[in-house]
């Protein structure tokens, strides 16, 4: 009988090294040189070098964060029990949930890999294991812990809201991009940490992963569908009275609606929508996806990809009324902000005699370190059919042409020669195009400032070799 139980005891401790094993060869150290951009002063970058972590899924991919690759310039992969770097490169991207697929040519690195099937979305409480490859070593790392939370959260690659999984396992920069398993199961993709926290760390979910991997089976990623809609919670019961919803419905008012939004033509302003597909809005703006597990009412429209049909339910003038809306399939023709994140190109600038023009973007209010509270308010607004992006005068090189317009800088420009525009590049064309004398530019205060446009140009080359600059425009525009 001892014997017998010694056997069962060695064949458990087999058993665990075995599948110990297997997940190890699904892991990847990824390694990573990057050009960062410098939004202060658009024509430079820093290469920079960094590595993170990823683990091999079916079709031979590599699945890991849209952060391990950003700005990428060059890729290497490490597997599990190999010395040899492979090259990679991106095949897709989803920058919003901060997910990335890699490949690698060379099918040699695949062998005796096994690709990580995926499992479901976690329970509260239930353990997870988490590999990869963080600081502080060069070989595999394994940290455990349990699931603390599932709920909406900040995404700081994107600073976009999505579903995500709170962990108390360790997590470390080296880290990211790491798978998180549960029962053998791929459950989530490592992401982010709280810093000088108490092991406070978030992971993408496999729903959010399974999203991306099937929004990319028609070889393009066209990312999560947007309402369009600038939305508030109905909590007071006067706000409800005077909306005529009964005081024991829940649901959320729309304010606001975009001019390009898929329900520009459905919904009307001070709408409620009381319910997405069936399931029902609480007045806190959450719906339940778990028996007594509730997040943000967005969890049911991320559910959709593009090209889908949504059903609402709307309260309007007292009258409930269902309301269908299929996503538009093409994405990139919708701005639903004056600001977003750039990633994976230099920034966009022009200069004239020194002045020195860009859009505003979330990068350039991030590396400023003055308030800019105007712009950040301004920013957070919705853009119109006419007034899509927000044009900065960012800096004013020193030359003769503008002496006194030094100490200028983000600046926001109105009108340039008496004429509004749409986005940048329609104010580089205007700027271009003009024949006048003079290039007149103008707030929305009515301040002016004046260059004189030929000598503006003719200075040019000379700054250009004063300041060390490569041109005088990003290669967006030329």
């Amino acid at each position: 009988m001892k014997k017998l139980f010694k056997f069962f005891i060695l064949l458990g401790i087999f058993s665990s090294i075995v599948y110990a094993n297997g997940i190890n060869r699904s892991i990847v150290k990824i390694y990573t040189v990057s050009k960062t951009p410098n939004y202060l002063e658009p024509w430079n970058s820093t290469i920079r070098r960094s590595s993170g972590s990823g683990s091999i899924i079916s079709g031979n991919r590599i699945l890991t964060n849209a952060h391990v690759v950003a700005n990428q310039t060059f890729l290497e992969v490490k597997k599990y029990g190999d010395t040899k770097r492979y090259q990679a490169k991106v095949l897709f991207v989803s920058h919003d949930v901060d997910l990335a697929l890699l490949e690698v040519k060379d099918k040699e690195f695949f062998k005796d890999t096994t690709p990580l099937p995926f499992g479901k979305l976690p329970n509260i409480q239930d353990k997870v294991t988490v590999y990869g490859y963080p600081m502080g070593g060069n070989t595999i790392s394994v940290s455990t812990g349990i699931v603390s939370r599932i709920e909406h959260n900040i995404y700081v690659h994107s600073a976009k809201s999505f579903l995500s999984i709170q962990i108390d396992a360790a997590i470390n920069p080296g880290n990211s991009g790491g798978p998180a398993i549960s029962n053998g199961k791929l459950v989530g993709v490592v992401m982010q940490q709280i810093p000088r926290s108490q092991n406070i760390g978030y992971m993408v979910p496999v729903d959010i992963v399974r999203h991306f991997l099937e929004d990319v089976e028609d070889g393009r990623y066209d990312g999560f569908p947007q309402l369009g809609i600038y939305t508030e919670m109905l909590e007071n019961p006067t706000q409800k009275e005077y909306f005529k919803l009964d005081k024991d419905e829940g649901g959320i008012l729309v304010v606001d609606i975009i001019y390009n939004s898929p329900f520009k033509n459905v919904l009307k302003q001070y709408d409620i929508i009381t319910a997405i597909d069936g399931h029902k809005i609480e007045n806190d703006g959450t719906v339940k996806f778990r028996d007594n597990q509730y997040t943000k009412f967005k969890y049911y429209i991320d559910a959709h990809q593009y090209g889908d049909e949504v059903t609402l339910s709307v309260y309007r003038d007292g009258k409930k009324l269902n309301l269908k809306v299929k996503f538009k399939k093409h994405p990139e023709e919708q701005n639903f902000s004056f600001t977003k994140f750039e990633y994976d190109k230099m920034p966009t600038y022009f200069m004239v005699g020194g002045y020195v023009f860009v859009p505003l973007t979330e990068n350039l209010l991030g590396k400023s370190r003055r308030p800019n509270l105007s712009l950040r308010y301004g920013a957070t607004k919705f853009p119109k059919e006419d007034k899509q992006e927000i044009v900065l005068l960012l800096k004013v090189l020193a030359s003769s042409l503008s002496r006194g317009d030094y100490g200028i800088s983000f600046w926001k420009i109105d009108k340039v020669n008496g004429k509004s525009f749409k986005d940048f590049k329609e104010f580089y064309k205007i700027i271009m195009d003009s024949k006048d004398k003079y290039i007149v530019l103008e707030d929305d205060d009515g301040s002016k400032i004046i260059i004189d446009k030929q000598k503006a140009l003719k200075i040019d080359n000379e700054l250009l070799h004063r300041y060390s600059i490569k041109a005088t425009k990003s290669d967006d525009l030329k």
